[in-house]
């Protein structure tokens, strides 16, 4: 299974994506899809919430079970993916550009702890 390079991860299967305005887009990874199943109903932060790494954030649910999503930076949610939120069953169509909801973060120091794309995937194996 590849995994997108430009990305950051996490062990929980979280997947970081900083933008160019140094907001962090936060989705689920394929091999999360792939374990949960179909998905059918996703519980996201509020925009304004302060979140810290590590926590849980967000909730997924699917025919096969509940999962909570953690955060993987400490900051602010400045946006969430409505389209995501009213229509779960289409997040892993494209798991890797469909994110879940952005962070404001300080420091790229936060970015240290998360995984390459080659650590995730061989954390896998």
């Amino acid at each position: 299974m590849d995994f997108p390079q430009e990305l950051r991860y996490t062990a929980s299967h979280e997947w970081i994506r900083v933008e160019p305005d140094g907001i962090a887009a936060i989705g689920l990874t394929s091999h999360a899809g792939e374990a949960l199943g179909d998905i059918v109903f996703v519980e996201l932060p509020n925009v304004g919430a302060d979140v810290t790494a590590g926590l849980a954030c967000a909730l997924v649910e699917s025919v096969k079970a509940a999962s909570d999503i953690y955060a993987p930076l400490t900051g602010k949610v400045t946006a969430i993916n409505e389209t995501v939120k009213n229509s779960p069953d289409t997040m892993m169509e494209a798991p890797y550009e469909n994110w879940l909801f952005k962070i404001s973060f300080d420091g790229e120091q936060q970015l240290a702890p998360l995984l390459s794309a080659d650590d995730y995937a061989h954390g896998l194996e």
